[in-house]
């Protein structure tokens, strides 16, 4: 018997509590806020354009494309444009990568190779020096061939550049400042062998298993010189000796160099006055690190003559010293506008780009690292990076972060959100968290909860417990402040598969709530709501009913028919149908869909969720007609909402799907499945879970229709696709051992079967505990497949362990353990030469 998991809606309103919560406004307002924000931002991101779904065109830049950088200065370099020109001259994919010191002139090289001798029709730079910069690049690709995809989430669109890349040819990408093969070696992977991949990296070594690497050292004297005569655009045969001395007190470093010559051209500087000034202005050294320490002393000098000359716009050194706090590029340009007028801050930008201190491109600001790394750090001898700047800079910088996230709801919020939020995790990692002030608490709390949404819940999780530091800090432990954000960090560790601190924080941030604020607080209760959920999640749903069921009444009685309450009883519902209880399960269901179609409107998207809720109890009792009558109403009033393609659409189809199947109606549920599938590679990313969801509930109905084969190649992949995304012990990982073994088991292969039954078992044990309702129909179908194998007295100890651990755990009415009790009792009786086969093991996709 294989069974489906069906897409259910349990809402969890303390993890998207909204931003901004007013301790003014009191311990109850603020609970309330916690509940009545769910799912703000997926409300939003739901409605998409038709357009959106559609796939790359494969002539989509079918009279070229190309965002290379223009080099109008470039000197020397022959050799190491020789050696691309022999690299790229090869048959198929190619992957090449440029090492050398940061600031040594390796982007410099590759554009222009790229803009005067690659061939490729489309040619493409991305910043990667970070996963999330690589993916804003790919996604900025993807937009630029086909621009209906603006409005899809940047994840989407990422996923859709890499997709036209692997089955397309006669393109290069230039992937630049990438600090580490493996972050880009599944990529490759992806795409190797299409086209043609560009690396420059600061990393001369662990290349050789991806690409071949091609060393750049600084410029030669003549090179260093020629560059320097050339910004200032006055004749020099042969170059004096001062500029040679000059461009050798300078490392022969391109970047410093070009620094040094844009001053003096801006300001008609001779060389032999820069240098002196050079002498006498050293700036604070640093400590010399593995890689990039003469460059950082050689930086900082350039950076206080620099500044020196630009006192006239004050404005200039407040914003570098900004700019400072965020990542280095893909800085936008707005996030600066609260600092002056327009016209003052545009000549401040214009002035910083002309000593080339800043670059900027299509409306954002690029740093360099280095430069930030000085004007980030305090210098009590340098009138430009005085403590009380730089510490003013950070609390600016802090401040228009705050203004710019809160403003991401305006068109193109997707986008822009992901930008800005680079640039949040930039500035937590550079800032000290003892002196965040509250403007960084709230702007670290919304950009923690985004992070969250976006499914970034490592990072999410990281934030978040900042923020509840720094609320005890300014509030307290015990201020409602306080207990909200220690109530959004443990959402954000059950998003994160973390479920045993989930439950100890919401377990502490419970009592806490109840002893400062009461058990009729709106918080007591939102913290009951998600900490029941949680302890549904684990297994413990008689704990569960007996903390949700008083607060349900209780919320009943004083909230009414609004959104919080209606939440909880979906929850409370979806948490009585885990226990076996469908009778009371579709009772509160029914009544919550009649209510919430009252309050919300019949086709708003939370009451369509409960529609689907209540027919999925439907199909678990066994009314299967009434299941699929209102499977296809809530299809069909879904895709007039959302559209075909939405992701509750296809959910609703995939939930159909299980409907038809249990009633057997197998070659329509398939059919649904497998275009469903093709559907959802549409609109996910391959490895989303519900790609995953769709295909576990594809192989179960392959399983169902015979055609065990095909099921156990997709049960294989897809165990290894899990296995290679999600961490060890995550649920979904057990599943699916479980369905692999199960299928296994039907198809006679006792000898692969009994191995990943064992290790499921044990896996499950060791993570979810002796008890948990996974854990017992491990144990069952580990007893059944011993009893296939003829270890018959194996099978029924097995067995005599399952069926208490059943009644205490779901009770005695409940489908499985009334399973479990009748095949007990079937081989007690006849125990000689009765065969309990493989029909009577459970699937993992049954619920």
């Amino acid at each position: 018997m294989s069974g489906k998991r069906s897409r259910r809606r349990g809402n969890e309103p303390a993890a998207a509590s909204g931003p901004g919560v007013a301790a003014a406004q009191g311990a109850n307002a603020a609970g309330r806020d916690v509940i009545n924000s769910v799912a703000l931002h997926a409300d939003q991101a739901t409605f998409l354009p038709a357009e959106a779904y559609a796939p790359i065109p494969n002539d989509a830049a079918a009279s070229g494309l190309s965002n290379i950088p223009r080099t109008k200065l470039f000197v020397g370099r022959t050799a190491q444009l020789e050696a691309l020109d022999a690299a790229f001259a090869a048959p198929g994919g190619v992957v090449l990568a440029v090492s050398g010191l940061g600031g040594v002139g390796k982007s410099s090289l590759v554009a222009r190779w790229a803009t005067t001798r690659a061939s490729a029709r489309v040619r493409w730079w991305v910043t990667a020096d970070t996963s999330a910069a690589l993916d804003a690049g790919l996604a900025a690709l993807a937009r630029a061939l086909q621009p209906s995809l603006t409005q899809l989430p940047g994840e989407l669109q990422t996923e859709r550049a890499m997709q036209w890349l692997g089955s397309q040819g006669d393109w290069l990408l230039v992937l630049d400042n990438v600090d580490d093969p493996a972050r880009i070696h599944p990529f490759i992977d992806r795409i190797s062998g299409s086209g043609q991949v560009l690396v420059t990296t600061r990393r001369a070594t662990g290349w050789h298993h991806l690409a071949t690497t091609i060393p750049l050292d600084v410029f030669s004297p003549d090179e260093s010189a020629d560059l320097f005569i050339r910004i200032l655009n006055v004749p020099h045969d042969p170059p004096n000796i001062d500029v040679s001395t000059l461009c050798a007190e300078l490392g022969h470093l391109a970047m410093a160099v070009e620094q040094a010559a844009s001053y003096c051209a801006e300001t008609d500087t001779r060389a032999s006055s820069y240098l002196r000034m050079l002498a006498e202005s050293p700036a604070q050294m640093f400590v010399d690190t593995a890689e990039g320490g003469d460059l950082e002393k050689t930086i900082a000098r350039t950076w206080r003559i620099t500044l020196g000359r630009l006192t006239d716009t004050p404005l200039a050194g407040d914003i570098l010293r900004i700019l400072a706090w965020y990542g280095p590029e893909g800085i936008p340009r707005d996030v600066l506008s609260h600092l002056g007028p327009e016209p003052a801050v545009t000549k401040a930008v214009g002035r910083l780009i002309a000593y080339s201190m800043i670059t900027s491109s299509a409306g954002t600001l690029f740093v360099h690292r280095l430069v930030q790394t000085v004007a980030r750090t305090p210098d009590a001898d340098d009138p430009h990076r005085h403590p009380s700047d730089v510490k003013r800079a950070c609390t600016l910088a802090t401040e228009a972060l705050h203004k710019a996230l809160s403003q991401v709801m305006n068109p193109g919020w997707l986008q822009r959100s992901q930008l800005l939020l680079s640039h949040v995790l930039a500035l937590a990692e550079h800032s000290p968290a003892e002196e965040d002030i509250p403007a960084a608490v709230t702007l670290f709390d919304n950009a923690g909860k985004l992070l969250r949404y976006y499914g970034m819940t490592r990072a999410a999780a990281g934030l978040l417990r900042r923020v509840v530091i720094d609320r005890v800090r300014l509030h307290g432990e015990d201020a409602p402040e306080t207990l909200i954000s220690r109530h959004d960090l443990a959402g954000t560790y059950e998003a994160a598969g973390d479920l045993d601190n989930a439950i100890t924080l919401w377990e502490d941030t419970l009592s806490d709530s109840v002893r400062t604020l009461g058990e009729g607080s709106i918080l007591t209760v939102a913290c009951t709501n998600s900490l029941a959920m949680a302890y549904k999640t684990r297994g413990d749903v008689e704990r569960a009913i007996t903390l949700l069921e008083p607060v349900v009444e209780y919320a009943m009685i004083v909230r009414g028919d609004d959104d919080a309450t209606l939440t909880m009883q979906n929850n409370l519902a979806l948490i009585y149908e885990e226990s076996g209880d469908l009778e009371r399960a579709i009772a509160l269901l029914d009544q919550t869909l009649e209510e919430s179609r009252w309050f919300r409107g019949r086709n708003h998207r939370h009451t369509l969720e409960v529609a689907n809720n209540l027919a999925v109890a439907y199909k678990e009792a066994g009314d299967l007609g009434r299941a699929i009558r209102l499977l296809e109403e809530n299809l069909e009033a879904t895709t007039q909402a959302l559209g075909d393609e939405n992701p509750d659409s296809l959910s609703c189809r995939v939930n159909l799907a299980g409907a038809y199947e249990a009633a057997g109606e197998l070659d329509q549920a398939i059919s649904i499945y497998e275009q469903a599938l093709v559907d959802y590679a549409r609109v996910f990313p391959r490895d989303h879970p519900h790609i995953f969801l769709c295909r576990e509930n594809l192989s179960g109905a392959y399983l169902a229709a015979g055609d065990v084969d095909r099921a156990i190649v997709i049960y294989e992949q897809l165990l290894a696709d899990r296995e290679r995304v999600l961490p060890e012990d995550h649920p979904d990982v057990f599943v699916s051992q479980h369905d692999l073994a199960y299928a296994y088991l039907v198809a006679g292969h006792l000898g692969q079967a009994l191995p990943l039954l064992k290790r499921t078992l044990a896996d499950r044990e060791r993570a979810l505990g002796q008890e948990h309702p996974d854990t017992l129909k491990s144990r069952y179908n580990l007893a059944t497949a011993y009893w296939a194998a003829g270890e018959r007295s194996r099978a029924i100890d097995l067995y005599q362990r399952v069926l208490p651990g059943y009644v205490r755990v779901l009770g005695e009415g409940h489908p499985r353990t009334r399973r479990a009790a009748a095949t007990l009792a079937r081989i007690l009786e006849e125990r000689e030469g009765s065969e309990v086969g493989p029909q009577g093991a459970d699937s993992d996709g049954a619920e």
